[in-house]
C-alpha cells in the first residue's frame, strides 16, 4: 500500500481546518467583511526585498495589500481577507513560495489599536483548540493571558544584540542581527509586539508624528516564530510614491526586476481614510499553535510533493 505523506499530517491539517474556521468566525462577529482580491495584478508593491513571480507579463501578488486598500478607498471600512500569496526564492523552515495569508484592515484606528486587536484575534482561535491562557511550542509554555509584551525595535536591539540597531542599518546588517541574535529571543514566556520600526523598513507605514524617523509598525512574535507585520497606513500619494522610488532605486542597485509604479493605487491613496493593517502568515500560526516542527506539516502538499 502506498503510504502518503498526507496521512501523516491528519491531525494538523483538522486542526488547520478548525483554525480557519475560527478565524472567519472572530472577523464575521466583530463586523468584518470577508473580500477577494485577484492574484495577478499588473504591478506590486516595489519593495526591495520582496521577490514578486512573473505571470504571464503581470505578476502573482505577494499579499492582497494593494487592491485590499483600494477597497478602503471605496468606502469598506472592515474588511478581511485569507488567501494564497506568492514569493519568488522563499523556502525552509519557515517559509513556501506559496503560503496563506490572513490580511485585515480596520479604518479610523492606528497600530496600538491593531495590535489589540491581534491579541483578541489569537486568544479567540486558541479557544478553539485548547485552553485559551496558554500553549505548548517547542518544550515551552507561552502564556497568552494580557497583557502581551510591547517593545521597540530599538529596545529589542539594545537587550538582545551585539550592537545597536543604527549600527546595524548603517552596516546593512539589520535583517541578519534581528534574525540571528534577536528573533530566538521574543515571544517567551509570553507573546511580544516589537514595534517603531525605522522609517526606512516600513515602506508603506504611516511615520510618526511624534518622531519622523519612525514608521508606526510592528511584528508580533510567539515563541521566536514572526507571525505577522503591521502598521498604521500611509494615505499621502506623493510620500508614497517617493517610498516606492527609492525602493525602486534599491532594487536597481541590487540588480533585481524594476516593477512598475501602481498607480491605480496611488490614485486610490487621495480617498483612503485613516486606518491600520496586518497581514498575519496563516501556515505560520497553524504550525505555533499546533505545537508542530515546520511550516512543511501543516499544510496539505509541499512544492517537492507535488
Amino acid at each position: 500500500m502506498t503510504q502518503y505523506r498526507q496521512t501523516a499530517k491528519k491531525l494538523y491539517l483538522r486542526a488547520r481546518g478548525r483554525i480557519l474556521t475560527a478565524i472567519r468566525q472572530f472577523f464575521n462577529a466583530n463586523g468584518y467583511l470577508e473580500t477577494e482580491t485577484p492574484n495577478r495584478i499588473p504591478a506590486p508593491a516595489p519593495e526591495a526585498h520582496i521577490e514578486a513571480i512573473p505571470s504571464g507579463g503581470w505578476y502573482l501578488h505577494t499579499s492582497p495589500e494593494l487592491c485590499m486598500k483600494r477597497l478602503l478607498a471605496a468606502g469598506f471600512d472592515r474588511i478581511y481577507q485569507i488567501s494564497k500569496c506568492y514569493r519568488h526564492h522563499e523556502r525552509g523552515s519557515l517559509h513556501l513560495p506559496e503560503f496563506t495569508l490572513l490580511e485585515w484592515y480596520c479604518s479610523g484606528i492606528d497600530y496600538h489599536s491593531m495590535m489589540n486587536q491581534c491579541e483578541e484575534l489569537i486568544r479567540y482561535v486558541v479557544q478553539d483548540i485548547q485552553t485559551p491562557d496558554a500553549i505548548s511550542f517547542r518544550g515551552q509554555t507561552i502564556h497568552l493571558d494580557r497583557p502581551w509584551q510591547r517593545l521597540s525595535v530599538s529596545e529589542a536591539f539594545q537587550q538582545y544584540a551585539s550592537m545597536s540597531l543604527e549600527k546595524a542599518i548603517a552596516n546593512d546588517r539589520f535583517e541578519e542581527i534581528l534574525a540571528v541574535e534577536v528573533e530566538p529571543h521574543l515571544g517567551f514566556p509570553k507573546p511580544a509586539f516589537v514595534f517603531d520600526y525605522p522609517v526606512s523598513l516600513g515602506s508603506l507605514a504611516r511615520h510618526k508624528v511624534s518622531d519622523p524617523t519612525k514608521a508606526e509598525r510592528f511584528e508580533l512574535y510567539i515563541g521566536g516564530i514572526e507571525l505577522c507585520n503591521a502598521f498604521s497606513e500611509l494615505i499621502d500619494p506623493v510620500e508614497q510614491r517617493k517610498r516606492f522610488e527609492a525602493e525602486l532605486d534599491l532594487r536597481k542597485k541590487t540588480g533585481k526586476t524594476i516593477y512598475p509604479i501602481p498607480e491605480k493605487f496611488l490614485d486610490a491613496l487621495t480617498n483612503m481614510p485613516t486606518a491600520a493593517g496586518n497581514a498575519m502568515g496563516v501556515d505560520r500560526l497553524i504550525m505555533v499553535l499546533t505545537d508542530a516542527a515546520t511550516i512543511d506539516d501543516v499544510v496539505t502538499f509541499t512544492p517537492e510533493e507535488l
